[in-house]
């Protein structure tokens, strides 16, 4: 059984591109270039952390860089998969690979996503926290301490919960986090309080252009980020979509879930994009699965060895 994974914001780094430059999925910017109107391309080769940083850049970035992944792959070989996932922001590429959404509406979504989650992170900021070596049981009691200013925003793996909220908030759960003993705590380089009520503002902005976009029948299907299921149907991912902006990313049961039924050895998890971190995660949400990474065109043949 093959899955193919797809990261979100966080993934981003200075020159993310450059090894995929010249190769023809590069085609890939060009016509994202186009969409957004603006030189993407600039973004993947020159564009340095702090501007990467920016969630509007961020954003694209990550998801034109997993498409030109996907493409090349694709170019290789790579047979259908027969389910994706993405984590948060790449919850849209893993659309566009089932081919539930096409590549024109996924940049002009992931850009009108990223502008209001900006918007909404400058109207109302915040912040996020990594928890190492707690559950999210424990992670919840953790945010209850900080009522209505911290919350979980992801459940990504065993022992692995990221909280975010308001500055004083977060520092407030993180605090209870260790008293209830987390291991560690990881304050994340992002933008704001993603997957919170503190995002409300942005779903609503986001729901607009959700509107004006068409969604087909997937391939294969998705697994939302909101209920951690599978979809085989075009109908309700606008309205999971807007949901996923204010509710938590519940990886770890999705993929669990994805995985229930089937052996370990069996099963083989590509992540498709810039980082690793999704690949990390799988190998402690299910112990034994084959696993890689494909971020650059060294990685392509190594992968494709796994499904042989």
């Amino acid at each position: 059984m093959l899955v193919l994974t797809f990261p979100g914001q966080g993934s981003q780094h200075p020159g993310m591109g450059a090894a995929w430059a010249g190769t023809e999925s590069w085609a890939v910017v060009g016509r994202a270039s186009e969409v957004a109107g603006r030189d993407l391309a600039a973004l993947l080769l020159d564009a340095d952390a702090n501007e990467l940083r920016a969630t509007r850049n961020a954003q694209l970035a990550t998801y034109v860089t997993s498409l030109v992944v996907l493409d090349a792959l694709r170019r290789a070989g790579l047979p259908d998969p027969e389910v994706v996932a993405g984590h948060s922001l790449g919850e849209y590429t893993a659309l566009t690979a089932a081919g539930a959404l096409g590549v024109d509406d996924g940049v002009r979504l992931v850009t009108a996503r990223g502008e209001a989650m900006q918007a909404a992170a400058d109207e109302r900021p915040g912040t996020m926290a990594a928890l190492l070596g707690l559950d999210v049981d424990g992670a919840e009691a953790a945010c209850a301490e900080a009522p209505d200013a911290a919350w979980v925003a992801n459940d990504n793996a065993p022992g692995q919960v990221v909280v975010a909220g308001t500055t004083e908030g977060v520092a407030t759960a993180t605090a209870a986090a260790k008293a209830r003993g987390a291991r560690k705590v990881l304050a994340l380089p992002v933008g704001g309080a993603f997957h919170t009520p503190l995002m409300a503002s942005a779903a609503t902005a986001l729901g607009a252009a959700l509107g004006a976009a068409s969604f087909a029948t997937p391939e294969v299907p998705v697994v939302a980020n909101v209920d951690a299921v599978p979809h085989a149907d075009a109908e309700g991912w606008p309205a999971l979509l807007v949901d996923q902006l204010t509710a938590p990313v519940r990886w770890r049961p999705g993929i669990e879930g994805v995985a229930a039924d089937t052996r370990p050895d069996d099963l083989t998890i590509l992540e498709v994009g810039p980082g690793g971190v999704l690949t990390g995660m799988a190998k402690r949400i299910v112990p034994g699965v084959r696993v890689a990474s494909v971020a650059d065109p060294t990685d392509v043949e190594g992968a494709l060895g796994l499904l042989a």
